[in-house]
């Protein structure tokens, strides 16, 4: 069977090609119930809009680069991140091509590689550094990018990003509140801009409560959760342990609660946990940590609305999103059973 082109569906439909090429591309001058009708015959018949004759007549790829790394703190993040950004291009034309993001090596590679053969019209990256070569380089051309997270460049640009020194002072009240007095947290690396902002709020909000804050430089966040499960239960067998752990994700998480199973210490009574979620299945894990939900597929919503409107021209500086974070430290159900 022959691949359907434009002219397939103008003979299913009745229509002219011209009007069948608007219609797909979204034209407002052609009537909402045509543009359905033109989608549903589309959709019928299987067409895919050839790209390259696509960006020969408009000069656009209809692709979104967006820039991954293999590791995460989170369960689940590449999936929820991704459900959101397609949610957010559905019905644009746009599909999105996935690129790895190596953060130990030359992290511009990457943007370079899209930009050189015009792979894309915009760009989506995360895990931001406090002075992202991707960044400058891409403010530079004037290429429409959006980071997950933001950096201290003076010169503006769109981003969506949570608000991690809020997470990090509330995590450090409600622990205070339950009598903790030694607070540990797992840590990006300072070179991440969260990161700069977790400890930024830890430390203030903490030592103001008159607990001591320990952040360790020689276990991160980005160390396999085997390290991390090690070298807590070294640091838990010490006289001067700390008697909370603040977890930025489910998988640092999940290794603290294993740390403190190995040396018959509890959670919730002899050491507080408390993290971010962002997917149900931790809580089945019954881990007995307190929890703050981060909405990964709302971010990636966020994500590809304001590339969107990045694509269509408007200014970076009128396109920065800081998420609120919903904090109710929640207990997982096991927790809330033995409690009750």
């Amino acid at each position: 069977m022959d691949k359907p082109t434009l002219r397939t569906i103008a003979q299913a439909t009745g229509l002219a090609v011209t009007t069948v090429s608007r219609a797909l591309a979204g034209d407002p001058r052609i009537a909402a119930r045509t543009r359905a009708a033109v989608a549903e015959v589309a959709q019928r018949l299987g067409y895919v809009p050839d790209r390259a004759a696509q960006r020969l007549r408009t000069g656009r790829s209809k692709v979104v680069a967006l820039l991954l790394n293999t590791g995460h703190e989170y369960l689940g993040f590449t999936h929820e991140l991704i459900a959101g950004l397609m949610s957010a291009l559905n019905g644009t034309g746009y599909s999105v091509a996935m690129l790895p993001d190596l953060i130990d090596e030359g992290r511009d590679a990457a943007v370079r590689e899209v930009l050189r053969n015009r792979m894309a019209d915009g760009i989506v990256f995360s895990r931001t550094e406090v002075f992202d070569a991707r960044v400058r380089l891409l403010s530079e051309h004037g290429f429409p990018f959006v980071s997950h997270g933001r950096t201290e460049f003076a010169i503006p640009h769109a981003f969506v990003d949570y608000d991690n020194e809020a997470f990090a002072r509330a995590a450090a009240r409600h622990l205070v509140g339950r009598g903790r007095e030694r607070l540990l947290m797992i840590a990006p690396q300072g070179r991440f801009t969260f990161g700069q902002h977790l400890r930024y709020g830890l430390t203030a909000e903490g030592r103001a409560a008159g607990a001591v804050v320990e952040i360790p430089e020689d276990i991160h966040l980005d160390r396999p959760p085997e390290e991390i499960a090690a070298w807590l239960r070294r640091r838990l067998m010490r006289p001067d342990r700390p008697d909370a752990i603040i977890c930025v994700g489910e998988v640092p998480a999940i290794a603290a609660s294993a740390a403190l199973g190995d040396i018959g210490l509890q959670a919730g009574r002899d050491v507080d946990l408390v993290a971010k979620r962002a997917s149900p299945v931790f809580e089945m894990l019954r881990a007995n940590v307190f929890t703050a939900f981060e909405d990964l597929r709302e971010t990636g919503r966020l994500i590809g609305d304001t590339l969107l409107r990045r694509i269509a021209g408007e200014p970076p500086e009128t396109l920065g999103i800081l998420q609120p974070p919903v904090i109710e430290f929640t207990p997982d159900r096991e927790a809330a059973r033995r409690s009750g």
